[in-house]
């Protein structure tokens, strides 16, 4: 399944509360917006172009993590539902950050 849905579901399922609410919106922003992001780093124009964009995916998912850490902090969902996705956010992030470091690396 997809990061962005996997967080999505888990905004669905945060109370209707105005807090509640307010962080789900957040959380559904922040990780498809990682995912749409993704989508234009593969069309990149330029190793550059590749780089920014990329940039952009690592932005949107430290976004993403830290609103998991709160949801987690606050207790707005159970931490058996928000560690997998936490964990899950963190290897993208791993992931990402090498990826801009080779692009760059391949740059120079």
């Amino acid at each position: 399944m997809c990061f962005g849905t996997t967080t999505c579901q888990l905004a669905n399922r945060l109370p209707r509360t105005p807090l509640g609410q307010h962080v789900a919106l957040q959380l559904a922003r922040s990780s498809t917006s990682t995912f749409a992001n993704y989508g234009e780093v593969q069309s990149a124009e330029s190793r550059r172009d590749f780089i920014h964009k990329l940039g952009i995916c690592l932005k949107e998912l430290r976004e993403t993590g830290t609103w998991l850490k709160f949801i987690r902090k606050m207790a707005l969902s159970p931490a058996e539902s928000v560690n997998p996705v936490l964990q899950e956010c963190d290897e993208l992030l791993a992931i990402l950050s090498t990826s801009i470091k080779t692009a760059r690396r391949n740059a120079q």
